[in-house]
């Protein structure tokens, strides 16, 4: 190959890689405007918004960059009701998709109290149980009776733990949610249960000074520990 040739080949060659990755930085451009696009419309509440760009053929289970939120996810934080029943109802929709820290729509559905989401997404066969915090965690700690009673009702695992061994109970004897103590105990929770911290239920009730959930609990113990002895 001559010089002359040589010259014109690395020339095309330049060209050519600059046209490719010109194409690649529009396209990544287009593509990160769909996101801004789509959780702006999220976190507006504008499912009209949302649609057009659905029907565009963006992902209805795009994330955000870092926590990793879904769409839904964000729609329960908000409480972006017409959005959260727009995109529940979109072919192709995980229902269950985790962000970054593991929550999920149902979890955030029942932080936020929000029983209507809470039993949408159960009719629409979202998950109860996962590895590490759930639906039914969150919905002791803000004790939410409605939720929890959802939940139970759809096998959720009364007593599973948090990846530091924290249960439901513990959660709802933490914030003082007595009813909601009471509830759990009375589909099967383990008021014997620790968890890494060396802290049970009665313990958290107890930090938290709520006395007559204290005495309660430690009742419960008492009794669970007295026929524990008995089996043995």
């Amino acid at each position: 190959m001559t010089a002359v040739n040589t010259t014109r080949f690395l020339r095309q060659a330049c060209f050519l890689f600059a046209l490719v990755f010109s194409g690649f930085s529009l396209m990544s451009l287009a593509q990160a405007d769909d996101r801004s696009d789509f959780f702006r419309a999220v976190e507006m509440d504008r499912p009209d918004l949302l649609e057009n760009l659905l029907k565009k053929g963006v992902d209805p289970n795009l994330t955000e960059p870092y926590k990793g939120n879904t769409g839904l996810i964000v729609a329960m934080q908000e409480g972006s009701m017409g959005v959260f029943n727009l995109l529940v109802n979109t072919k192709g929709i995980d229902l269950d998709k985790r962000a970054t820290n593991g929550n999920t729509a149902i979890m955030l559905a029942a932080w936020k109290n929000n029983a209507p989401a809470v039993k949408t997404l159960l009719e629409k066969g979202a998950k109860v149980n996962q590895s590490g915090w759930t639906a039914l965690h969150y919905a002791a700690s803000v004790g939410n009776k409605e939720i929890v009673k959802m939940l139970l009702a759809q096998k959720a695992v009364v007593d599973s733990p948090a990846p530091n061994k924290t249960t439901p109970l513990m959660m709802a004897a933490r914030s003082g949610h007595t009813d909601t103590a009471k509830l759990l105990l009375d589909h099967g929770a383990d008021v014997r249960l620790r968890n890494e911290w060396d802290m049970s239920a009665v313990d958290f009730a107890r930090d938290g000074d709520f006395t007559s959930l204290e005495k309660g609990l430690q009742s419960r113990l008492d009794k669970a520990e007295a026929m524990a002895a008995m089996k043995n």
